[in-house]
């Protein structure tokens, strides 16, 4: 057997031990070092010169850094800007199975080239990104303003502790100290309407106020030392914070008036239903959970699919409820109007099944059960849709969360951070050509818009 050989992808010349090469014998590279004579190894490349010992391969030299990455560590990787048929072509000429895909690329490796067409339809994936670099020079803009401030490293580090709850050890302490305030408030007025507590117990009252006081501090610390007083107030998590807190202070502003004045009243019904939004503290918890943050992004971006999601579920609550009035209006008093029918077909389309309505003849039960199954495929189609945007923006925040955990600003903004300019006009330049050819795709017979794209 020989040593190494020699070859010559598409001008791109590399040696390759032997030794390395047939630790995957079923690959063109290894079986070429069981080749006897001229016929078989021009059987498995395109020439082949004796003079040099040297194997040419006719092919993009572009992608075999790819394959000689496989031959040294026994793992495929995909970049994502590359044609994923041309990547699947080329490792299928090489002999190297879809099976070495590691773990990190595997699943994006196969959804893309089940849906060829999700970035040019859908454009979740170049949004997220053109997004996350957005966030990044965002993110590094607010922490080279302080720079030109008073006690501005100070300052930073006191915003970095607050604003990212896995920054340091001490803002994650902060964090934890946070979520069990807010879990013991929530407790409280949980507790607070059980039977078994009475509804001024002092000890609860305590502890709303201490939960209110530690709110209040921290929605003050972020506040001093913000790098923009008009863009924070325009951020979700800190209007959630401002939510969570108004309630309380409101409810003393109308207590205090009831008192002053008997006329007033009525107001305190208004400071009963003031209480009871204090469960809306509970949102807190995105500030210190990446899922929930997820969550909120993907809602935000899928108005599509939940729009899509309720038409399916509005004509299939319509079509079941008349068919349900109409063989059960008789027997059952609880299909006796279509209105009542909705209700019904709600309950059976998203599977909830209450029970308080049930058809009683054999063909009502056959309406139901048709009414199950399609509530069945209305759900799930898309709601796949909506998990796929949930896994790109949790990746998403996850990489979000590591740059800027591992930001480092001792020294100052010297320099404006390393980002690749490159890729970010890449996407912004993929998403006007998709834009393009959707628009040439959806009117070709418009000669007016054929004139333009040419």
């Amino acid at each position: 057997m020989l040593g190494s050989i020699r070859i010559n992808v598409g001008g791109f010349r590399r040696r390759l031990l032997s030794t390395r090469l047939s630790r995957f014998p079923e690959t063109r590279l290894a079986r070429l070092l069981s080749c006897r004579s001229r016929e078989s190894i021009l059987e498995l490349c395109d020439d082949y010169d004796e003079s040099e010992s040297e194997f040419y391969f006719d092919r993009n030299p572009t992608l075999f850094p790819y394959v000689l990455h496989f031959y040294n560590t026994g793992r495929l990787h995909v970049m994502e800007e590359l044609c994923i048929f041309s990547f699947s072509q080329e490792i299928e000429y090489w002999g190297i199975d879809e099976l070495f895909l590691d773990s990190c690329c595997r699943s994006s490796f196969h959804c893309r080239r089940m849906d060829p067409d999700q970035d040019r339809d859908d454009g979740s994936s170049t949004g997220s990104s053109t997004s996350s670099f957005d966030e990044i020079m965002e993110f590094y803009s607010d922490a080279g303003k302080f720079d030109k401030q008073l006690l501005g490293s100070v300052r930073r580090r006191i915003w970095l502790m607050l604003d990212n709850p896995g920054y340091s050890l001490p803002s994650r302490l902060i964090s934890i100290f946070s979520i069990l305030v807010l879990l013991g408030s929530i407790a409280s007025m949980c507790m607070n309407s059980m039977s078994e507590f009475t509804r001024e117990d002092p000890r609860f009252q305590t502890v709303e106020n201490l939960g209110i006081a530690w709110f209040t501090f921290e929605l003050l610390a972020r506040l001093s030392v913000a790098p923009d007083l008009l863009r924070f107030f325009a951020h979700p998590l800190n209007l959630i914070d401002l939510v969570s807190i108004l309630p309380f202070y409101l409810t003393l502003v109308i207590d205090l008036v009831a008192e002053s004045s008997p006329a007033l009243a009525n107001l305190g019904r208004v400071a009963q239903v003031l209480r009871l939004t204090r469960i809306f503290r509970i949102l807190k918890l995105a500030r210190h959970s990446t899922g929930l943050r997820s969550l909120g992004a993907t809602l935000r971006n899928s108005y599509r699919e939940i729009g899509l999601l309720l038409l399916y579920l509005s004509v299939g609550v319509s079509f079941f409820s008349v068919m349900a009035y109409t063989l059960e209006k008789e027997e059952n008093e609880g299909l006796s109007t279509i209105p009542a029918g909705w209700w019904w077909a709600t309950v059976s389309m998203t599977t909830v099944g209450y029970g308080d309505v049930i058809p009683g003849s054999v063909v009502g039960k056959l309406t139901a059960s048709a009414c199950i199954l399609a509530g069945i495929l209305v759900v799930v189609l898309p709601i796949t849709l909506i998990f796929n945007k949930f896994s790109l923006f949790y990746k998403r925040q996850k990489q979000l969360e590591i740059i800027m955990r591992s930001c480092e600003f001792d020294r100052g903004m010297k320099e404006p951070p390393s980002v690749n300019l490159r890729n970010y006009y890449a996407h912004k330049v993929k998403t006007l050509m998709a834009s393009l050819s959707n628009m040439s795709r959806s009117s070709p017979s418009d000669p007016s818009l054929s004139g333009s794209l040419r």
